[in-house]
């Protein structure tokens, strides 16, 4: 942990407790906090753990680096001065009211960078514990079941062809992961080029045939009210009985209870979720007794790799905004035309925001 307070008039960060476990320590292992001290910045951990941000928490900070906490409207109310930043530990923002940190003047950003290769990592560990049915015969050895084990013939990865839902940065590495197996990859997402998908080998589809055509579809797109159930019963009824759905995304993305419905009717092979729509689910969910399904509690791309990717991407956007600098990777693009965000930032690096500097795509 960082020494005392910090003196009037230097940078000053905010890092969340979550981050800590009950003795203190960093669960998530070097997340690059070093390079603050470093670079001669005060930091320290909030006062207390929450599951949302208040202004006890942020009001006269100039940044905050976070990971779990909510950031909602009330987050600001009585709020002084609000930080400059809010540095998310992690590619998802469904949990930060945007608007509202847009209209208090505070930059928000995500770490794309970081996450990407553990994130890709992930899914293709997911795609083959669930084509190999890790789970079922895990349990068949635990549970002395071993002559049981001609009923679990796996399915093999080279050939087949891989659907994603969404192509941006982490699924185009995910791409270059499965080049070896040599599968066709097909993929949904209306805001990607066609120049780009062909650069990687990819071909565009629409949603459905994504589902019809693939053996393996991979959710890998960001929750939005557009993407919410985005799965459906419908589009879960036109896949092959063959096929297998992932998860590595946001849980609501994914209609659960009809997804629950296809594993049991046996309308699809299998499933592997990383996420959920409730998390953590309750233990009266089906899922959780199934056999062909492979879970993991939104953490399977949890590796010292991801720790240093997100925490240095984290840092140094905060260390760019300390020094006068636009950080890469901001959500809330709309906040470059907030008049204090140019006073407290400076006009050269507000108004390189006008041209759009960074282009976030997870």
């Amino acid at each position: 942990m960082a020494g005392p307070p910090p003196a009037p008039g230097r940078f000053t960060v905010g890092v969340s407790r979550d981050f800590l476990d009950a003795e203190g320590h960093n669960v998530w292992g070097d997340i690059r906090l070093g390079e603050l001290d470093a670079a001669g910045v005060d930091w320290q951990y909030l006062p207390r753990d929450c599951g949302e941000l208040l202004a006890e928490d942020i009001d006269g900070l100039d940044a905050v680096l976070f990971a779990a906490p909510t950031v909602t409207a009330r987050t600001f109310e009585g709020v002084s001065r609000p930080p400059l930043l809010l540095a998310r530990f992690g590619v998802g923002y469904d949990t930060v009211d945007l608007d509202a940190c847009t209209r208090h003047g505070v930059l928000v950003t995500i770490t794309p960078d970081g996450a990407r290769r553990p994130v890709a990592t992930a899914a293709l560990t997911l795609l083959l514990a669930v084509l190999h049915n890790v789970t079922a015969k895990d349990r068949l050895v635990r549970e002395g079941r071993w002559s049981e084990k001609e009923r679990w013939m796996g399915l093999g990865l080279t050939g087949r062809r891989v659907g994603l839902l969404g192509l941006g940065n982490t699924a185009r590495d995910l791409v270059g992961l499965l080049r070896p197996f040599e599968v066709e990859v097909l993929a949904y997402d209306p805001y990607c080029p066609p120049q780009t998908a062909r650069e990687f080998g990819v071909r565009l589809a629409d949603t459905d045939a994504v589902m019809a055509e693939a053996d393996a579809v991979i959710v890998m797109c960001t929750l939005t009210e557009e993407t919410r159930h985005l799965v459906d019963a419908r589009r879960l009824s036109l896949m092959k009985p063959s096929a297998v759905l992932l998860n590595v995304a946001r849980g609501p993305i994914v209609d659960e209870t009809a997804l629950i419905d296809a594993l049991r009717a046996g309308r699809i092979r299998g499933a592997g979720l990383d996420v959920f729509e409730a998390e953590p689910p309750g233990l009266d969910n089906p899922l959780l007794s199934m056999d062909n399904v492979v879970l993991s509690p939104h953490s399977l791309a949890w590796t010292d790799e991801m720790s240093a990717g997100n925490g240095g991407s984290a840092v140094r956007a905060v260390l760019d905004v300390a020094t006068g600098r636009l950080p890469r990777f901001v959500v809330n693009r709309d906040v470059l035309g907030h008049p204090g965000l140019a006073e407290r930032l400076g006009e050269p690096a507000a108004a390189e925001g006008q041209y759009g500097r960074a282009q976030v795509r997870t």
